[in-house]
């Protein structure tokens, strides 16, 4: 019911190519992306579309390897059959794309990540460590006593990248220790070995840098080890389509930190929350926090559009500073080419959350 069809770019179209996850261990996150990407789209048009143009979304699949993708994306700006470039995907595929289209055409990365991506063109909805990771450590150690941490990641750019900020936070803040780091390749099928590792080091959390389906095998080997009956997980990429497939008893003590949750109680959140049932039904997806980021990239789009009167990355950077909307996370505004947003932290509650405190 949320399938985006790709065709042909006819005139009086802003066609984007919308590069999510549709294989490989981001694939879980997909179907929800896709129907993110789909609703943003939809209201665009319905209210008169972008400079008068339908916007339409081009599905790429972002969960293959980064050279195959970029492939496929110049190769769609070649044939001048997409405007701009969009979509949920992790770090090594931004840092293949933005340089072959950065120049080219807009692009508007919509996950969380490691920070630092500057390249003129590009602008970025997601949460950084600085303002998601960080600030949950702090928390953790003031309102639960947990100060010691063993991190577990997938092997590529965004787990790395954040956990050298969580090793220099930790450098100046006396409440906060990384006692042992993990890193496994994308697609780990077993994770014992780590769970052992894990409780070897004695750390009393576990800092998730786990995408998708491998977060999902790491918590059910965890709780299946009974590691969960004693520490606790702390995760920036853990929502619910994840927190159904983990099973309702491997997700004891599981926290994570975002700039929106389905079960968040904002009148900008719960509005969002009755649009998408009213779209795809209630048998859809879940929008939380990941795919939902695909909603405010895409509205990001217009917005700059609309007020550049132009897609050419140039005329959009002209007017990012003073872009802004009011959506499901509340009111938003770039800054820096990052979208300045609330940060909030939930914990499992079953298989939802629920939202304990305003981080930032």
């Amino acid at each position: 019911m949320w399938e985006v069809t790709p065709v042909a770019a006819p005139t009086g179209t802003l066609d984007v190519a919308f590069v999510v996850p549709r294989s490989g261990p981001a694939g879980i996150l997909g179907p929800a992306c896709e129907a993110c990407g789909d609703l943003a789209a939809a209201e665009l048009n319905a209210d008169g579309g972008v400079l008068g143009r339908e916007v339409r979304l081009h599905p790429v699949d972002g969960g293959r390897s980064p050279s195959e993708i970029v492939t496929e994306v110049t190769g769609l700006l070649d044939a001048g059959a997409v405007d701009a470039v969009s979509g949920w995907h992790i770090s090594a595929v931004r840092q293949a794309l933005a340089p072959a289209v950065a120049e080219r055409a807009p692009y508007v990365y919509a996950p969380l990540y490691e920070g630092g991506e500057c390249t003129p063109g590009v602008f970025l909805t997601g949460e950084t460590p600085e303002t998601q990771v960080l600030p949950a450590l702090r928390w953790m150690a003031a309102e639960l006593g947990v100060r010691t941490w063993c991190v577990v990641g997938n092997d590529y750019v965004w787990p790395r990248g954040s956990a050298r900020a969580v090793r220099r936070f930790a450098r100046t803040s006396p409440h906060v220790r990384v006692l042992d780091e993990v890193f496994v390749p994308l697609g780990c099928e077993s994770f014992d070995p780590v769970v052992e590792r894990i409780q070897r080091c004695g750390a009393q959390g576990v800092l998730m840098f786990l995408v998708g389906s491998d977060a999902v095998r790491f918590n059910r080997a965890f709780a299946a080890s009974g590691a969960d009956r004693s520490r606790v997980r702390l995760s920036p990429l853990m929502e619910e389509n994840m927190l159904l497939a983990t099973g309702v008893g491997a997700t004891r003590e599981l926290y994570a930190a975002a700039g929106y949750f389905e079960t968040l109680a904002t009148a900008s959140s719960l509005e969002f929350s009755g649009r998408y049932a009213a779209r795809f039904g209630v048998n859809a997806p879940v929008p939380g926090a990941l795919a939902e980021s695909c909603f405010e990239a895409i509205t990001l789009l217009g917005r700059l559009t609309e007020r550049a009167g132009s897609v050419a990355p140039s005329a959009l950077l002209g007017v990012a500073e003073r872009t802004g909307f009011d959506g499901p996370r509340g009111a938003v505004s770039l800054r820096g080419g990052h979208l300045r947003q609330n940060v909030y932290l939930a914990r499992a509650d079953g298989l939802s959350f629920d939202v304990l405190t305003r981080l930032a």
